[in-house]
């Protein structure tokens, strides 16, 4: 059984160790997602088109018995699809709580351990991208925490998930 000194090592241990990141390309620019939001990385999958969408919805596919939507950040951000390249992958994560969302991520090669504090806000504030989140410099430039919950806007958010809406207003919640 381990001792109070040791719990409280091993507790210190991982305060240094910081939070884990994944990160990708926008560009030529660096952004990272918190581990903690990812659900799984996989290939680049074949998608089914949804009709009306806005043109960064890459479509929806099956994932473990439920439909999952895929949106293409490069697409949202930069008005441009992301490069289809071996490092090109698609990226499941929480989107607030309870559903799984798609990214096509570019260059989802690396992680980094890093203290989130290292992270320091920029001074913009971008109603259009507000899943922008605070910078971080070190020797390979700056780089951006991507906030998963902000992704959406209302309209999308309503698009995508509107099965969920439908399932939670039959439940009687909000």
């Amino acid at each position: 059984m381990a001792t109070t000194a040791q719990l409280a090592t091993g507790a210190l241990t991982s305060a240094k160790a910081g939070k884990l990141f994944l990160l990708f390309t926008l560009g030529e620019q660096r952004f990272a997602l918190p581990a903690a939001d990812i659900v799984e990385v996989v290939p680049l999958l074949p998608l089914k088109p949804i009709p009306q969408a806005p043109a960064w919805v890459g479509g929806v596919f099956a994932y473990r018995g439920q439909v999952v939507p895929v949106m293409d950040v490069s697409h949202l951000a930069l008005g441009k699809p992301a490069i289809r390249r071996t490092s090109t992958r698609t990226v499941l994560v929480r989107y607030r709580d309870d559903r799984c969302l798609g990214l096509v991520l570019e260059h989802v090669n690396e992680t980094l351990r890093c203290d989130p504090a290292e992270f320091k806000p920029y001074g913009l504030d971008n109603p259009h991208a507000r899943y922008l989140g605070p910078i971080r410099e070190d020797a390979k430039g700056l780089l951006q925490w991507i906030s998963v919950n902000e992704l959406l806007d209302e309209r999308v958010r309503l698009l995508l998930f509107a099965s969920h809406n439908s399932a939670l207003l039959s439940e009687g919640m909000p």
